[in-house]
């Protein structure tokens, strides 16, 4: 091999017969020594080359289990996958998106201020898993499940009261610490202390 590249890089463009006929013989040469040579042979080579280049050194997951090794098989995998990877929001199928929603909706609620506001949210998710269920183009199935207002209402509530119980049993900050309030200087000046 090492002539076969030596030949090339010495060829000029005026080679001779006699030049050109070595080349061909050493291009056939490394021709029958890649064929005698059999795939996993050439494989391991090419795997122990990397490594001793250090291409191996540094890789994502050098040391660490593989991620999803082991749990149950998804057939949309790789849409879940890509969703992650590219932290895409709002696109995908429906099934996906009201899957990703339906874990947040809780934190979602726990924002709201007022009844109202909660039941409008879960009446507009409810409305879209149906309509998502409804669906006949093909793709994941959804298997989100309609929440029930009242109980969620009720969920809501409790919550709501839970984090204002534990707000109110924080500790008070003792009087020392408090700023003292300062007289308006019209009071100061009526009551004779300047």
């Amino acid at each position: 091999m090492e002539r076969a590249a030596r030949f090339r890089a010495a060829r000029t463009p005026g080679a001779t017969a006699e030049e050109d006929a070595e080349l061909a013989a050493a291009d056939d040469e490394v021709r029958q020594r890649r064929a005698k040579v059999d795939d996993e042979a050439r494989a391991e080579y090419l795997v122990r080359d990397a490594m001793a280049q250090g291409k191996f050194d540094n890789l994502k997951y050098a040391g660490k289990p593989i991620p999803g090794l082991g749990e149950g098989y998804d057939p949309d995998w790789w849409v879940r996958g890509l969703i992650q990877r590219e932290n895409l929001t709002g696109m995908g199928p429906k099934a996906i998106l009201l899957r990703t929603e339906d874990a947040g909706l809780d934190v979602r609620l726990d924002g709201q201020h007022s009844e109202k506001q909660v039941r409008d949210i879960l009446a507009d998710f409810n409305t879209r898993v149906i309509d998502a269920r409804r669906q006949l183009q093909g793709g994941p199935p959804v298997v989100t499940k309609i929440r029930d207002l009242d109980a969620e209402v009720e969920h809501w509530r409790a919550r709501k009261a839970a984090a204002a119980a534990a707000a109110a049993s924080a500790v008070p900050v003792p009087e020392q610490a408090q700023p003292k309030m300062r007289r308006r200087w019209w009071r100061r000046l009526r009551d004779g202390a300047g």
